[in-house]
């Protein structure tokens, strides 16, 4: 079925619906005909469309609007860059669940238009402020009550989300993921153990899933943190410090290349780093009351 022959299918199934007062359905159709860059305006006798921007573009981070969304739970990732693989992504989430996802996309977001539909939002940035204030921003303006904050590289290969919902809701852990471990004390706090799965000091952000007011009530994340790497390690920390648990799962995830590491400019990359961690060796180095149990 063609783009045009689609959108008048769903204008007119719209416009029964509205006859038959099911103003539910109604809106429901005009959201699928606005993910396919179409208003649809009601004139006499039937309808007509007006073309529509498909994902809002701002200057910032803080000139975003916030985005409703259906259900207790939505993906955010952060794109700068690399396009196509996180359309690839895209696409192994959307094989495995319905879950909503926003991507925050720092320049044109190329052939990730094409993702566009009720499950997939976009925004688009022009003035790109750096990892921590682009993952405030999506905690502040995404209004379900669990944020998964995901890296582009990191793939789907079943359903990931139903286990992360599950032991959220128990209230037990502020925050799940896929990969992270325990501080090591014993070399001044400067490396991080991976245990597996069970409770954990840290998780990284390749799959890292939050309870937002938990998050919130802990700080978010260091808007300082220009750079991903060891923000997250921070923001745990900051977790822990405010009770929240942490807890480290087996999911049905796997990593591709990730770019966002192999393929930054090694400079830049060493030195945001440091950055980030020096951050954390100043404020919660040897405060081991905060740490989880030692396993």
């Amino acid at each position: 079925m063609s783009e045009a022959k689609n959108k008048e299918v769903l204008a007119q199934e719209r416009l029964d619906a509205r006859a038959a007062k099911d103003f539910a359905k109604a809106d429901q159709l005009r959201d699928q005909i606005a993910a396919l860059g179409f208003e649809v305006i009601d004139v006499a006798g039937g309808f007509e469309f007006r073309t529509k921007e498909r994902f809002p573009t701002y200057a910032s981070t803080r000139d975003i609007k916030a985005v409703k969304i259906n259900g207790e739970i939505a993906i955010a990732m952060i794109i700068d860059g690399f396009i196509a693989d996180a359309a690839e992504t895209v696409r192994t989430i959307k094989a495995h669940t319905d879950t909503p996802i926003i991507a925050l996309v720092s320049g044109d977001p190329a052939e990730l238009v094409d993702e566009i539909d009720l499950q997939f939002h976009l925004i688009a940035i022009t003035e790109n402020f750096g990892w921590g204030e682009n993952a405030n921003a999506l905690m502040k303006n995404v209004s379900s009550k669990y944020l998964v904050i995901m890296d582009p590289s990191t793939r789907f290969t079943g359903d990931a989300i139903a286990p992360v919902i599950a032991e959220l809701s128990k209230g037990e852990f502020s925050a799940v993921g896929w990969r992270g471990g325990l501080v090591n004390t014993e070399d001044e706090w400067r490396s991080v153990d991976d245990k597996g799965a069970g409770e954990v000091d840290v998780l990284f952000s390749y799959f890292l899933a939050i309870n937002i007011a938990d998050a919130t009530n802990a700080g978010g994340f260091n808007n300082r943190a220009i750079y991903y790497r060891n923000a997250d390690i921070e923001f745990s920390l900051r977790l822990r410090q405010s009770n929240g648990r942490l807890l480290q799962m087996d999911l049905p995830l796997e990593q591709a290349r990730h770019h966002g590491y192999y393929d930054t400019e090694e400079n830049f990359r060493e030195v945001q780093s440091k950055k980030n961690y020096d951050r954390i060796l100043e404020r919660f180095r040897g405060k081991s009351a905060i740490l989880s149990p030692r396993r």
